[in-house]
């Protein structure tokens, strides 16, 4: 039984199709610049080829996808109709949806509904079901989105101390984000600790980075809010801010909200802290010639993620393991070395040698066998994740 996984962006399409009776990778591959000139389709299937193509929109770029899937040369299925559902990474839920959920006209009415909640996210996502839905009739729809996992936190962790009337009808609240990523670590850690109740710091690091507090396998407060904006030092997003800084910024530079808005998503992080980039390996690399502002915000990154498990330890009421993931949690070891330097009193006997060359892409314990809370690498697989619900719903 194939799976397609869909995630649609602004501009782009990344997709794999997954045979799901050993959840093999059949093909992937991604659309790019989408609406724009220069559209390109990059597949990786038998073989990997690159089909330049016009793209105006998001159906187009859906049927260039399901022509490679089944192209005679470098397709893999026969025909369309082997594609049995699809799976739709969809930013946000909202307080609409607390799980994935097959899609029908009054589903997609109602994500449609939540597009203020993500502006940016959301329109793409939608033409990537509304592309699906018409070149492939035959086959199911599945919602699957980024909050859903975040939404067993209790309500005095995802409120925000504003007047209750407009959370209620705004819905301005703290709703976390990767929750698929999440909940694969949180499945994963079930697996290594061979038990049902545990208490999980759950790294999630990237170029947009998120922590969250796990017990027995649902999250009890995550690190991302309303946005990706809000907590860990990130690529290009600057993270928890003292609100009152958006003022003074758009008083001093004459930015208006949008503008600041864009400032603290893509002018800020480590990318406006170093002045290089936004690239871990372009940063570790600065620091090794003893760049001053590399290593700032290196530091500040670490430093953000060290101050959230300590609070979310707290929140657990102790920890059993501290699990790193993403493309920095699994291989960038001068990170994973600043956050555990100093979390000794929680129990943590960090192994820094091990760290400092762990195997890639396997799961590897980076705690000493006297460490009372253990320490992972896991690799993520969020659209494993996302195959598996639209199975589960199909």
């Amino acid at each position: 039984m194939e799976i397609l996984v869909v995630n649609a962006g602004s501009s782009s399409l990344k997709y794999q199709l997954i045979e799901m009776k050993n959840e093999s990778v059949l093909a992937k591959g991604v659309c790019e610049r989408i609406g724009q000139e220069h559209s390109v389709l990059v597949h990786k299937g038998i073989k990997e080829v690159r089909i330049e193509a016009p793209m105006p929109t998001h159906s187009e770029a859906i049927k260039l996808v399901l022509d490679a899937l089944v192209h005679k040369d470098y397709g893999v299925i026969k025909s369309m109709t082997d594609i049995t559902a699809v799976g739709h990474r969809v930013l946000h839920g909202g307080e609409d949806f607390k799980e994935s959920v097959k899609i029908d006209d009054e589903v997609l009415k109602r994500i449609e509904s939540n597009i203020d909640l993500g502006p940016l996210h959301m329109p793409p996502n939608i033409m990537g079901i509304k592309a699906c839905r018409e070149a492939m009739p035959h086959a199911s729809q599945v919602a699957v989105f980024d909050t859903t996992f975040h939404s067993t936190m209790p309500d005095y962790a995802y409120m925000y101390a504003i007047p209750y009337d407009d959370y209620k009808k705004y819905k301005i609240r703290k709703y976390g984000f990767h929750g698929t990523s999440h909940l694969f670590i949180a499945g994963e850690v079930k697996k290594l600790l061979k038990k049902d109740s545990f208490k999980a710091v759950i790294c999630h690091l990237g170029n947009g980075a998120s922590v969250s507090a796990v017990k027995d396998g649902k999250c009890i407060d995550t690190s991302m809010g309303l946005t990706p904006l809000e907590g860990l030092v990130m690529g290009t997003r600057s993270g928890d801010i003292d609100p009152a800084v958006i003022e003074y910024l758009m008083d001093k530079k004459g930015m208006d909200i949008h503008e600041a808005t864009n400032y603290l998503n893509k002018k800020s992080g480590v990318l406006g802290v170093s002045g290089i980039g936004s690239d871990f390996r372009d940063l570790t690399a600065a620091l090794a010639k003893g760049d001053e502002r590399a290593r700032l915000a290196v530091d500040m990154f670490s430093y953000r993620v060290k101050k959230y498990i300590g609070a979310y330890s707290a929140a657990l009421g102790g920890l059993d393991c501290v699990v790193f993931t993403g493309g920095i949690g699994e291989h960038t070891p001068e990170v994973r070395e600043r956050v555990m330097r100093g979390l000794e009193y929680l129990g943590i006997d960090f192994d820094f040698e091990a760290n400092k060359n762990p195997e890639r892409g396997s799961c590897t314990k980076l705690s000493k066998n006297s460490s009372k809370v253990g320490v992972y690498i896991v690799p993520t697989n969020e659209e494993l994740v996302i195959a598996r619900e639209t199975l589960r719903l199909k």
